[in-house]
């Protein structure tokens, strides 16, 4: 017991230094490495012979060291025995090719399949993170494991270190790292701090003199011409490893500048909307005052006009003249009446708003609408990557097209919910150990995916959850829009508190 806790004493660093990285990331990675176990029948008895590590590259395909299988050369007898990070079950493999040269070798499982990695064959920066993820024999041997032990799926160990890019084996191009690994680490992956994989351990340099030990890994480089030369199809993605703090805080910073130049054009746009409103009712306030002086002028001059054709109607009447009397009499009666009418008629001025009001209205029917170019309410949407926005470690990132209906319907099938002005909805899959929550915003048309790569148990939870909610149809029913509301809360209850990849697309008309 002793033993063990010097043992454990000495090893903490290794655990304690990934307690920097985002646990989240490094667990989705640990997903896809796997123990690889070596077996000889040649004595007559099935016995042990070589302990490795692997990575899952593809559903069925295990990438390994070709050291770690290289007995097979020699002896016909040899087994391989695959052990996944999670699950109740191991899996017999065969030697699929071998490249000892590049120290690579493939084992294709006899039956089922694993979560594959992902894979960044971009550049590595100098002095990134790394961390060696694998099945060191030291922690089995303090750990007590026996071979019962060995063939039950455990979480592998996780080391970190830190890249020094620029150096490289003359025989094979690698990765110089600090990332502590030992015998039974080899044949595992590198994963920078996304989780993607960079490199596949394979051997360190000797400790002297009190020096400090240095660790190779195989390069994506010349795996991906392995691979490839196999026909293996696997998980490639580039990009910056970003953090999603680093993404979250940006966004952030992005939407106050935002909102801060929303409210500025507003407070312009009610300055200048003062201003105009200033300028129309002084010009509608002289405009009724002009025309009710006329009113009252022309008033008055058709009351003058009718009082002289009233005298006249008077003289006319002393002359005996009746005929001229009744023109002279009705003249005069029509004008005052119509004098009476024209006063009466003078604008008010409660005027003076309305005519504000239908200037305003005129103006802003003039000016051109600020959404103007901007997508349709409903239509079809073509959306595209915004990788600067974007936190990338395993998806495509090819242009996505839907059909968008206010209602929140996508693609006539698929019905969305409402959450504060982001239409969202979770997806489960059977055949892939991945969730996403997916939302769109019409306001500003910006599609969004936040992928989780949870592990076995929070995958089973959440395909429960799916299945107790889940809506296979569009449908603006309350009771159903409830039901989907009630799926996305119980999907997201299981999830960890960041996504591992977040994908930002921004749309437009189709």
């Amino acid at each position: 017991m002793r033993y063990l806790f010097a043992v454990l004493f000495a090893l903490s660093p290794l655990f304690l230094s990934i307690l920097h990285a985002d646990a989240s990331d490094i667990s989705a990675a640990s997903r896809s490495a796997v123990r690889v176990i070596v077996y000889s029948s040649a004595d007559g008895q099935r016995t042990v012979i070589s302990i490795g590590s692997g990575v899952v590259a593809a559903p069925g395909t295990i990438v390994t060291n070709a050291h770690v299988v290289d007995q097979a050369r020699f002896d016909e007898s040899v087994t391989f025995v695959v052990v996944p990070s999670e699950g109740g079950q191991s899996y017999n493999a065969t030697l699929k090719a071998t490249l000892p040269g590049k120290d690579l070798a493939l084992l294709q499982l006899s039956g089922g399949s694993l979560v594959p990695a992902s894979f960044f064959s971009g550049v590595v920066p100098d002095g990134s993170d790394a961390f060696a993820i694998g099945y060191p024999a030291s922690v089995d041997v303090a750990l007590e494991q026996n071979e019962d032990d060995l063939l039950r799926p455990q979480t592998p160990v996780k080391a970190r270190g830190s890249v020094s890019a620029g150096r490289s084996s003359k025989s094979v191009d690698s990765i110089l790292h600090t990332a502590p690994i030992a015998p039974g680490n080899s044949g595992g992956p590198l994963v920078d701090a996304c989780g993607r994989v960079i490199g596949i351990n394979s051997f360190g340099s000797v400790a002297s003199d009190g020096g400090a030990e240095f660790y190779f890994a195989v390069s994506i480089r010349e795996l991906s011409a392995f691979l490839g030369s196999q026909g293996v199809a696997f998980r490639a993605v580039t990009g910056e490893c970003r953090s999603v703090a680093e993404l979250t805080r940006a966004e952030a910073e992005r939407e106050a500048a935002a909102r801060a130049k929303r409210d500025a054009d507003a407070r312009v746009t009610a300055e200048l909307r003062q201003s105009r409103e200033g300028r129309y009712r002084s010009d509608a306030e002289h405009a009724v005052i002009g025309e009710r002086e006329n009113h009252m002028a022309f008033a008055g001059l058709l009351i003058v006009l009718s009082a002289i054709a009233g005298g006249a109607a008077w003289q006319f009447t002393e002359r005996g003249q009746r005929d001229r009397f009744k023109i002279a009499a009705s003249t005069g009666g029509v004008m005052f009446v119509a004098a009476i009418i024209i006063f009466v008629a003078r604008p008010s001025f409660d005027e003076v708003d309305d005519r504000v009001r239908t200037a305003m209205t005129a103006d802003l029917r003039a000016t051109p609408a600020a959404s103007a170019g901007t997508p349709t309410d409903a239509g079809q949407r073509r959306c595209v990557i915004q990788a600067d926005r974007s936190r990338i470690t395993m998806s495509d990132t090819a242009d996505i097209e839907f059909t968008w209906k206010p209602d929140g319907c996508i693609n006539g099938r698929t019905q969305y919910v409402d959450n504060g002005g982001v239409w969202t909805r979770s997806f489960v899959p059977n055949a892939e150990a991945q969730i996403s929550i997916v939302g769109f915003s019409p306001d500003n048309n910006i599609y969004r995916i936040e992928r989780y790569l949870p592990g076995l148990d929070a995958m089973t939870k959440a395909r429960e959850a799916r299945q107790r909610y889940d809506v296979a149809s569009c449908s603006t029913s309350p009771a159903i829009l409830e039901k989907i509301d009630n799926m996305n809360k119980a999907v997201r209850e299981v999830l960890p508190s960041a996504p591992n990849e977040i994908l930002l697309f921004n749309c437009s008309d189709g």
